[in-house]
């Protein structure tokens, strides 16, 4: 039955209701005190506003929440007074929303006069008398604390929770939009990773809240060392990642990653006591290495893997090659079982010298490879193709064996010295291996001494004292090696049987540099060896003025290229007929820059025709090629060295088919101890400036249009003989 009908029958029952109804009834004074007992509560507050949006009425409890007295809020502009939260999403200006006298709700809040503090909820309803605007009237609420925690949630979902830098879903975002932008514009980015160099060493031995500590360190120095506009985060872990748009000078990318490898080395201080770490940099541009992020992540990521391989602490720029010597020392990796079998591995010998008599005290061992196919390996390169792989357990076995069958041949008064890796001094079967070895070789236990690493106490610290002390029972001398680039190297000399402690190599390259520290501790290490009765050696002495500060430290034994290099064993036999060898230093050393060969058949273009020249030599201001004959002085070329890499060069020198260039601008570091073109050249410009792409090297533009020379060109100089 309808409500009006109940409401006329008669009966008692409706009686009642009447009553109950006319009990709902209140008067305005009432009226107004509910709202002052709900407004007082917080369960809501009001505002109101004239037609011109000046605030006429505001919850005195509002306002004591915003922190601001009443009276300064009254009579003003409401949206001189309130601007929209830094969260808000499609934020509108408030003004926007008065001026079109419409209905509006759940727009959060803050005062313009307290930025920090309360965040309101508002909600509007105009007021409209006949057809005119009165003003708004409208309800508030406190959503502070909502506001902080869903702004933490989504600051979380964006950035890293430890360091504060973007994380690795924001930093996948910001590079794809960034690309996306800049491949319409044809603008520039670089993209740079790095990998923080003997981090979990730290995490393992000075405890998880010490690593977290480190890197927000590290988080704190990258803002500091790159000094424009860029993106860095944090992947996890110890990777990080830089994007810097608008750039894509290699000499100044190398600036800035020296500068960066530079500021992680320096020490740290932490709670639980001072590490010193370092940082791999590989760095890849858009678009020459990739227009994707897929494509761009990964050019920089080969390139940090090869900045890895050439011995940590170093940056390398990408290049096409990358993923094929990737390939290849994967390869070489797998197959160094075989190399072992095949009697591919060669020994050569690093001398030991005593620093007082410069007499040969020991011998350091290093593996090469004549390898069928690559060529000859050195020690530097086969060291980083035999870190990390399956067959380093069976190539070191070998190592140990050889050594010390030629060792057997030499005068007592020299040692052997074999650099134990973790991975073989972990294998259960070392201490009967070494046992076997110098049984059958017949070489006395306390002329073979074994390096070890620091790294060998990270994990089961009580399997390897047993294993130290095996091997001292056996009479087999036990040195510490890279001594003072650890973190408790104290605990290891009191509780390990060392006959020797190494000097860190880095440590000894500091010990001539101005205002250095580090002289100061190296002779604070051989004070400590001295009391424990200990050897100490020092390495890479490869200059008079390291040689003389050295020397004054009291240091036992030096090694270095002031002295000598790497030699065979033929070189070894050969010195030590005699029954000793003496090394005097020789001034005139110097340590031999590792050569490596960058570029070989290059192309120098000339007018309109593109010649393929011998690259002969390179440094940064100029080059010498051969191959072109009767080129007179001034010519001007412009060398290709590939990958769009151009150089505009003068002849300056000219001999029958051999000419010496000038670069107009310098190469810069590639950060391989090679060089480079300060930038490159985009395809797309070339073409579209009808350079003749046909005429550059093979590969580099596949895909472009355009090149108006090549095939129809006249040569000015022809080729000498069968130099090319």
């Amino acid at each position: 039955m309808p409500l009006k009908g109940l409401l006329s029958s008669g009966g008692g029952k409706s009686a009642k209701w009447r009553r109950a109804i006319a009990r709902q009834a209140l008067s305005d004074a009432e009226k107004v005190a509910m709202l002052d007992q709900l407004e007082v509560s917080g369960l809501g507050w009001f505002w109101a506003s004239d037609e011109e949006g000046r605030l006429t009425y505001l919850s005195p409890a509002l306002a004591e929440r915003l922190d601001i007295p009443l009276e300064n809020l009254i009579g003003e502009p409401l949206a001189s007074l309130f601007e929209p939260a830094a969260n808000e999403r499609n934020p509108k200006p408030l003004s926007l929303l008065l001026n079109t006298h419409k209905a509006f709700s759940s727009m959060a809040v803050h005062a313009v006069a307290r930025p920090d503090g309360a965040v309101l909820r508002l909600a509007g309803q105009p007021i409209v008398t006949g057809k005119t605007f009165a003003g708004f009237q409208g309800t508030g609420t406190d959503i502070t604390e909502d506001y902080h925690r869903e702004q933490e949630t989504e600051r979380l979902a964006r950035f890293d929770s430890l360091t504060g830098l973007s994380n690795r879903h924001r930093m996948a975002h910001v590079i794809e939009a960034t690309l996306t932008a800049f491949q319409a514009a044809r603008r520039n980015c670089a993209v740079i990773m790095l990998d923080l160099d003997r981090f979990k060493q730290v995490n393992d031995t000075l405890g998880h809240a010490a690593g977290d500590e480190l890197l927000k360190q590290v988080s704190a120095r990258l803002q500091r060392a790159v000094e424009r506009d860029c993106t860095i985060g944090r992947l996890g872990g110890d990777e990080f990642q830089i994007m810097i748009p608008d750039i894509d000078d290699r000499g100044e990318l190398g600036e800035i990653a020296a500068k960066i490898i530079t500021m992680l080395k320096q020490p740290y201080s932490l709670e639980e006591g001072r590490c010193v770490i370092g940082g791999s940099i590989g760095i890849a541009i858009a678009p020459h290495d990739g227009v994707t992020r897929a494509q761009i992540v990964r050019s920089a990521d080969l390139a940090l893997y090869a900045a890895k391989n050439s011995g940590r602490g170093q940056y390398r720029f990408y290049t096409a090659d990358l993923e094929n010597e990737a390939i290849f020392r994967r390869r070489l990796s797998e197959n160094l079982g075989e190399a072992v079998r095949e009697k591919q591995l060669l020994l050569r010998f690093e001398p030991i010298v005593e620093a007082k008599s410069k007499a040969v005290r020991a011998l350091e061992t290093h593996i090469c490879w004549d390898h069928p196919d690559r060529g000859y390996i050195d020690e530097e390169e086969f060291a980083s193709i035999l870190d990390g792989s399956d067959q380093v357990i069976e190539v070191s076995q070998w190592m140990i064996e050889e050594a010390c069958r030629h060792a057997a041949d030499w005068p007592e008064c020299v040692r052997i010295a074999v650099n134990v890796p973790l991975n073989l001094f972990k294998y259960d079967g070392l201490v009967a291996h070494i046992s076997s070895v110098l049984q059958s070789t017949g070489l006395v236990p306390s002329r073979l001494e074994l390096e070890i690493s620091e790294d060998l106490f990270i994990g089961d610290a009580e399997a390897a004292d047993r294993t130290l002390g095996a091997l001292f029972k056996m009479g087999v001398r036990l040195t510490l090696d890279d001594f003072g680039s650890g973190y408790s190297s104290l605990a290891y000399l009191r509780r390990a049987p060392f006959d020797t402690i190494k000097i860190d190599q880095k440590l000894i390259s500091e010990a001539v540099r101005v205002e250095a520290r580090e002289l100061g501790l190296i002779k604070a290490i051989v004070a400590l060896a001295d009391a424990l009765e200990m050897d100490t050696i020092a390495t890479g002495i490869d200059t008079p003025e390291l040689m003389k500060a050295i020397g004054e430290c009291g240091v036992s034994c030096v090694q270095g290229a002031i002295y000598a290099e790497p030699v065979d064993i033929d070189t070894v036999q050969t010195e030590l007929i005699g029954g000793s060898w003496i090394i005097p230093p020789n001034e005139n050393r110097s340590k031999r820059a590792r050569r490596r060969t960058v570029f070989r058949k290059i192309q120098v273009i000339h007018d309109d025709h593109s010649y393929e020249v011998t690259l002969r030599n390179l440094s940064k201001t100029g080059a010498l090629i051969e191959g072109l004959a009767d080129v007179p002085k001034a010519t001007q070329f412009v060398v290709d060295f590939g990958g769009g890499q151009l150089a505009v060069a003068t002849v300056i020198r000219s001999n029958g088919d051999i000419q010496g260039l000038e670069f107009e601008q310098p190469l810069v570091d590639d950060g391989s101890g090679g060089l480079c073109t300060r930038n490159r050249v985009s395809p797309y410009a070339l073409a579209a400036a009808g350079a003749p792409l046909k005429a550059l090297s093979a590969g580099n533009y596949k895909t472009m249009r355009g090149g108006t020379l090549g095939d129809a060109s006249v040569p000015q100089f022809g080729y000498s003989g069968e130099t090319v």
